[in-house]
């Protein structure tokens, strides 16, 4: 056989054949064989509850690890934003930002007050006569040109044993940035809340814009502007101390809110506003002394309302009246005296209701509409929460007997 034939022969039919066997056991049988040995693998180490249990803590650290990983990343990112919250709260800038807002939007709305009197001092039996001025502040509430402020302000008069002192001969006003003083018309006082109104002859004036006082939280931001011992435009801050406290000046009893803004001789009149520039409250009066820092009050503004309403309409405040002049009688007293707790009626006013009613001195009021009373602070709560004309049924003890007697309340003279 020729050489070249058997090189032909062999190059044409053998070699094909080699192709196919290296490639079933080069390549597909370790194939094949890798994934049933993972198969048998994994089969054992299920069925296996060692190898079993192995591999599940394993998973489960993994996953342990992942989810702390991710909670403490939380963590972190909650207290970058607290520190952030935190940060803004406290801001000096943010708080200085408030004060300088609430500043420049109540400014124009407050006036300053002066006020004119006649002094007569009686010495060594002659009559000397003098002039004193005094000072406050005042609220403008209307464009038109009417202004709250206190009745002790433009209602100067009192008496001691060294000088007597006459009603207001004059009362001017200076506006915000206005040197003008313009002369003022007092068009109504009210004791009893020490309110009173005013009014200048001019138009388009920024009127305050009043807030809710009953809205008034312990704690919050509040301002003080007036005009303190005659500095004009004063702007004092500090905080709510109380929001419904209860006082007593000269004998009557005041529901008000206490701040620590510093109030001072002079800002009687003026506004406490909020951090909206609203007006909250009017300022009244302080607590000073050795040790006392920091007290002052304001009369709630939503108190006001009716009470200058009714000064602008009417030049007073129409109040329930019952007319009769009373002591309290406690336990002790009653029990020394035979007689009961409650109001004892010492004397009656003419043509009062209390009059009218059928009540005499001597008697003793227990109860107001179901309601037991101790004292006159009690009564006049309870009357004070009526209308002029409503009827109360009084429980009176009289002559060692209870009686019922009705009363309606008349006008308060």
């Amino acid at each position: 056989m020729d050489n070249n034939e058997f090189f032909k022969t062999v190059d044409s039919k053998s070699s094909p054949k080699k192709s196919k066997v290296g490639f079933f056991r080069g390549i597909f049988v370790p194939f094949v064989s890798g994934i049933l040995g993972t198969a048998l693998l994994i089969g054992l180490c299920i069925n296996i509850p060692v190898v079993r249990d192995t591999i599940a803590d394993h998973l489960s650290t993994s996953s342990t690890s992942s989810s702390k990983k991710s909670t403490e990343k939380e963590t972190t990112e909650n207290k970058q934003t607290t520190s952030v919250v935190n940060s803004n709260l406290i801001s000096l800038e943010e708080y200085s930002d408030t004060g300088i807002y609430a500043a420049n939007k109540i400014l124009p709305s407050i006036v300053g007050i002066t006020v004119e009197y006649t002094m007569n001092s009686p010495y060594f039996g002659y009559s000397m006569q003098s002039t004193g001025t005094a000072t406050g502040s005042g609220v403008i509430i209307s464009k038109d040109g009417y202004i709250l402020t206190n009745n002790h302000v433009v209602n100067t008069s009192s008496t001691t044993s060294y000088f007597q002192v006459s009603q207001a001969s004059k009362v001017t006003v200076k506006l915000y940035n206005d040197e003008t003083e313009y002369e003022a018309k007092i068009i109504g006082t009210d004791e009893s809340t020490d309110l009173a109104v005013i009014k200048i002859e001019k138009d388009n004036l920024p009127a305050a814009e009043l807030g809710d006082s009953d809205s008034v939280q312990v704690g919050e931001f509040s301002m003080a502007v007036g005009n303190p011992l005659g500095m004009d435009s004063t702007v004092t801050a500090g905080i709510i101390s109380a929001s419904n406290r209860t006082i007593t000046s000269d004998g009557k009893e005041f529901k008000v809110i206490q701040t620590d803004a510093a109030i001072n001789s002079g800002n009687s009149g003026g506004a406490l506003v909020n951090s909206k520039g609203e007006v909250i409250g009017i300022n009244t009066l302080k607590l000073s002394g050795t040790g006392i820092e920091g007290i002052g009050f304001a009369i709630p503004i939503n108190s006001t309302v009716d009470i200058y309403e009714q000064l602008i309409s009417d030049g007073k405040v129409k109040r329930p009246y019952i007319g009769i002049s009373g002591r309290d009688i406690d336990e002790k007293t009653a029990k020394q005296y035979n007689l009961v707790e409650g109001v004892y009626v010492v004397s009656i006013e003419q043509f009062s209701a209390a009059e009218k009613s059928g009540l005499k001195s001597y008697d003793v009021i227990t109860e107001v509409d179901g309601t037991k009373i101790k004292n006159m602070d009690e009564l006049n709560n309870i009357k004070n929460s009526h209308e002029i004309g409503d009827t109360l049924t009084l429980k009176v003890y009289r002559e060692n007997e209870y009686i019922d007697i009705q009363l309606t309340l008349g006008e308060q003279p």
